[in-house]
């Protein structure tokens, strides 16, 4: 397949980029390259190129500052989105936009499914919101992959700053009541590929196997001794560690749809973490 990637250039889309790559012939943008708020280019480029489908990774996701740059991360987040599926589907081009487990507002206690009702919680989800309600209305072949807690090599994360933290205090304090699942970028950007090969459109949820969930604080301390620290951690609640933006609860994505209709199969939060460990210290 020809596959435009936009946002290659952030932390998805530098470990998906190589990805694809090794059996389909990709068009990689950044934001300079591509800005997806600018609705001629995006019709230029993607009339230029005539792709088979387009792999949207450019998003706007500093959760906590979009509660002040809100109309920002509705630009990008949700008419940024707007702009690709209005051009994909005047040139019949498949669309597969990445959105988020903030679409829900955590209060199910068990895993989201793709069939759940969205309910998010804070200006971020809401953007991210936006962009999958505007796909839906303008397409009909599309693809939404729904994620959660994403760290990766080509940017900053959960991963990096604990083990950054850790290797320079003796003690960490990390909440303990948020339930999710991690998700390693090369683990979602194989994910994207099998559901992109698949053909299997509509609404898919990919993150690492987590058995129903693990907190911030179980993330942290797994993190702290893979990577050989002695960093004591204490968990805390969400009211100890206040936000500018709320974050649900229980935001743990289902993955079996995604399993049984693709055979993409997710290895395990500990696994990926500890490959990715490897690979980064």
């Amino acid at each position: 397949m020809r596959i435009v990637v936009t946002g290659a250039g952030g932390m998805l889309g530098q470990d998906l980029v190589p990805v694809l790559e090794s059996e389909h012939e990709v068009f990689a943008y950044n934001h300079s390259g591509l800005d997806i708020t600018d609705k001629r280019q995006v019709s230029d480029i993607l009339d230029s190129i005539r792709p088979d489908i387009v792999i949207n990774c450019a998003a706007y996701t500093q959760v906590d500052k979009a509660e002040e740059e809100t109309e920002r991360a509705f630009r990008i987040n949700g008419l940024g989105v707007h702009n690709l599926a209005l051009e994909c589907d005047r040139l019949g081009i498949v669309l597969c936009h990445v959105s988020t487990d903030y679409v829900f507002d955590g209060s199910k206690k068990r895993p989201y499914t793709p069939f759940d009702n969205t309910s998010p919680v804070n200006a971020y989800g809401e953007s991210k919101l936006a962009g999958e309600r505007f796909l839906q209305w303008v397409m009909k072949r599309f693809y939404i992959v729904r994620t959660s807690w994403l760290y990766g090599a080509g940017g900053g994360n959960f991963v990096k700053t604990i083990h950054r933290i850790a290797s320079e205090r003796d003690e960490i304090r990390v909440v303990s009541d948020q339930i999710g699942s991690p998700t390693w970028t090369v683990t979602l950007s194989e994910g994207i590929k099998s559901i992109i090969e698949s053909e299997v459109y509509g609404i898919h949820h990919v993150t690492d196997r987590t058995d129903g969930g693990i907190s911030w604080f179980d993330f942290a301390r797994a993190i702290v001794e893979l990577s050989g620290l002695k960093t004591r951690v204490i968990p805390i609640t969400t009211d100890q560690y206040p936000t500018p933006a709320k974050r649900p609860s229980y935001s743990v994505l289902e993955t079996y749809y995604t399993e049984v209709s693709t055979g993409f199969s997710p290895p395990h939060w500990m696994d990926s973490l500890r490959r990715f460990l490897e690979s980064f210290l």
